[in-house]
């Protein structure tokens, strides 16, 4: 016989029942079945548990010593099936997030610290990658949720609405581009751009931009990040494309001009990716409601400055 849960339940019930028959009535099981159990126990450590008398039975030290532990046992058991119920439920789990630098740098920190206000037993893994990485790994299941740019992709998923970036053009104060308050991307064409790196999404679109326009992209510079390519920018190393959302940590702090795009592909929409909503665990599921409920509040960007 193995040691399993429901026998040391039943020696349990017999130790706070003084009494087999007691125990039995109480589980709802033949008398016969509890001693049969006991009998079984006692065999499998070989050695007595109960002292059986007319007024019922008393426990051995073993059966003290095993009373105490078996209750400990079935303690913990309980205990593990109350956080697992919680993963069920999605009061605890943890959330494998892929996003690209717009949403990180934006929207993220913000709606994830309201998540956690919720859900604080939720945690969150989140992952910087490129959009077209992004979707590949939500299809692999690498990732359970992705966040990114809404282009083409290939693969088959769900897709959610999320928030929208407005790019603009940053030039160096002395450019001759800061004249302007707002342009067209072809009337940017003829100087030195700083890119982020090639994969990216806000490259790939000044990329069919500029194909579109049959004239080439002049990227001096490739950086990862838009820190990184403010920094360029304002030593004069080229101008840039970045979302408007991305400079306010740089308001009023370095020497840049923030110009308008006009062209429509300009002001892009990001969204939330998953394999399938219905199977994902529910942690996923609720921080993915989280996040569309969060974007839906956001307030519309203004036009401003750096």
């Amino acid at each position: 016989m193995k040691l399993d849960t429901t026998s040391l339940k039943l020696f349990v019930r017999v130790a706070e029942k003084g009494t087999i028959a007691g125990a039995a009535e109480a589980e709802f099981i033949a008398t016969s079945a509890v001693s049969k159990r006991i009998s079984e126990l006692e065999e499998v450590f070989n050695t007595p548990l109960l002292l059986r008398t007319n007024k019922g039975v008393e426990l051995t030290a073993a059966g003290i010593a095993l009373l105490n532990m078996a209750r400990g046992v079935l303690h913990n058991l309980d205990d593990i099936f109350v956080q697992m119920r919680e993963y069920s439920s999605g009061l605890r789990g943890n959330v494998r997030v892929y996003a690209n630098m717009s949403a990180i740098t934006q929207y993220l920190p913000g709606e994830i610290q309201s998540f956690f206000l919720k859900h604080p037993e939720i945690n969150i893994h989140l992952e910087e990658k490129v959009s077209p990485i992004i979707t590949r790994e939500v299809a692999s299941n690498g990732a359970d949720v992705g966040v990114c740019a809404l282009l083409p992709h290939g693969h088959d998923l769900e897709t959610f609405p999320y928030h929208t970036d407005d790019l603009v053009v940053v030039t160096p104060l002395d450019h001759p581009l800061a004249v302007h308050d707002s342009i067209r991307f072809d009337d940017t064409l003829g100087y030195a751009y700083v890119g982020l790196q090639s994969a990216s999404a806000i490259n790939l679109e000044l990329i069919k931009a500029s194909s579109q326009a049959n004239r080439p992209l002049n990227i001096r510079i490739q950086v990862t990040s838009y820190d990184a390519l403010c920094l360029m920018v304002e030593a004069g190393l080229g101008i840039g494309v970045v979302p408007r959302g991305a400079l306010r940590p740089y308001a009023g702090g370095i020497g840049i001009k923030v110009i308008a795009l006009r062209d429509e592909w300009a002001r892009r929409k990001l969204a939330i990716f998953v394999n399938s909503f219905e199977s994902l665990p529910m942690a996923a599921r609720l921080f993915v409601e989280h996040l569309v409920e969060s974007s839906k509040k956001m307030p519309s960007e203004k036009t401003g400055s750096v």
